[in-house]
């Protein structure tokens, strides 16, 4: 008889002890997939600050990025990517593709306060940005043109809420002064 209470015993914990590894390794392999997801085929982000006015609101916006169109090599001229920062590389900034290798760029140098303009060559692997926002950004008019890799994905989406700016980003560009 105790030795039947005890066999019975063992096995509901024999149960309980499967029961809950298995409910444990599906939340692990739903993170996974969730984390998978993240890093290498969509993102939301919430941008900030005043350099893609009026393109994205100054509070932030809702967008999701996808990671796939940077490996394959799809992202061109008048696309707004996420990128790493040049100047602090724990940072990623949002800023349009004004110029991709080997095109010729001019541009004002300091338009909040001259006319002054420069012309150079993006090189090699380099892609030239800008804020849309030209009075208040810090961009490849800074710093010069950036590494390709320093790319991690496309702007696609926008504005998940509020539901007033909800839509494609595809296609839209900057409007000219």
């Amino acid at each position: 008889m105790v030795s039947s209470m005890v066999v019975g015993s063992l096995k509901l914990w024999t149960n309980l002890v499967v029961e809950g590894f298995q409910k444990s390794l599906s939340i692990a392999k739903f993170l996974c997939l969730l984390h998978a997801t993240n890093a290498y085929i969509c993102t939301p982000i919430t941008p900030y600050g005043p350099s893609m006015l009026p393109t994205l609101n100054l509070t932030g916006d809702l967008v999701l990025v996808e990671r796939v169109s940077t490996w394959l090599g799809k992202v061109d001229r008048g696309d707004m990517v996420l990128l790493r920062s040049t100047e602090d590389p724990r940072k990623v900034v949002i800023k349009r593709i004004m110029a991709m290798e080997g095109d010729t760029v001019t541009y004002l140098v300091d338009p909040k306060n001259s006319d002054a303009s420069k012309t150079c060559v993006v090189p090699r692997g380099n892609i030239w940005i800008q804020g849309d926002n030209i009075y208040n950004s810090r961009d490849s008019r800074t710093f010069g043109a950036v590494p390709y890799g320093l790319v991690e994905g496309k702007l696609f989406w926008r504005q998940i809420w509020p539901l007033k700016s909800f839509g494609s980003l595809h296609g839209e560009a900057k409007e000219d002064s």
